[in-house]
């Protein structure tokens, strides 16, 4: 079942073009990492995906699907002062906008989100005093709770060690297996796109490629992309 299509998207800054004339489709079960170098148009294309960004032309068709969104943090979310708790509760704020406040099953998918993500001990804990991984744990479990039918996540890991970022790959890859939850990932990082994804969009402001990462490999693009990431270790 296919839960969003893009058609012929294009988004313009001035007289840069950002993004030009790309479509795909996301199906439930899908795990798609977007690649492609700096200024590719990557980012401009989740925003335009999750509405923040308006199309020059082409169409988003978002089918209804509840999405929860990660991106990369900055300083002054990394000092949000708030308890873990309250921070992954304010996932549900959609959900609840008609009433004055959380449900008690807000609550509920809260802590489980919490003991499912190995947070639930962190729950009244301030959010800034957490590593630098727990935090990207509690804002996993925050866009989980905003959104269980589709994560999109725009370099989420960038920054963390290497232990920590197979970690997390890991939880991601186990909520798309065993839950079914779609997963749009902006990557930078192909050994791990390809070692967890199911799909592929290699950008360079237009869809270079799109298709299954098995198909990907067998592309010169893939032979580029991981001859400049061995070069720059």
């Amino acid at each position: 079942m296919t839960i969003l299509s893009a058609r012929n998207i294009n988004v313009s800054y001035g007289a840069r073009k950002a993004v030009e004339n790309v479509s795909f489709d996301i199906k439930k079960g899908d795990y798609l990492c977007v690649v492609g170098a700096n200024g590719s148009g990557k980012t401009t294309l989740v925003k335009t995906l999750l509405g923040i960004i308006q199309p020059d032309s082409g169409y988003v068709n978002r089918k209804d699907c509840a999405i929860g969104y990660l991106s990369q943090q900055n300083a002054v979310q990394r000092d949000f002062p708030a308890s873990v708790r309250e921070v992954v509760l304010s996932g549900r704020i959609k959900q609840s906008i008609r009433h004055p406040f959380y449900s008690r099953s807000d609550k509920q998918i809260v802590m489980r989100r919490l003991e499912q993500l190995g947070i639930l001990s962190l729950a009244r804990l301030p959010y800034k005093h957490l590593s630098g991984g727990q935090q990207q744990r509690v804002l996993l479990a925050r866009a989980l709770c905003a959104g269980s039918d589709m994560l999109v996540l725009d370099e989420p890991l960038t920054g963390l060690d290497p232990a920590v970022t197979d970690e997390l790959y890991g939880l991601i890859r186990s909520l798309n297996k065993k839950e079914g939850i779609a997963v749009l990932m902006v990557s930078h990082d192909v050994r791990r796109a390809i070692a967890n994804a199911s799909h592929i969009l290699h950008m360079n402001t237009k869809a270079l490629f799109y298709g299954s990462v098995e198909d990907y490999k067998a592309t010169d693009l893939y032979r580029a992309m991981t001859f400049v990431e061995v070069c720059c270790r």
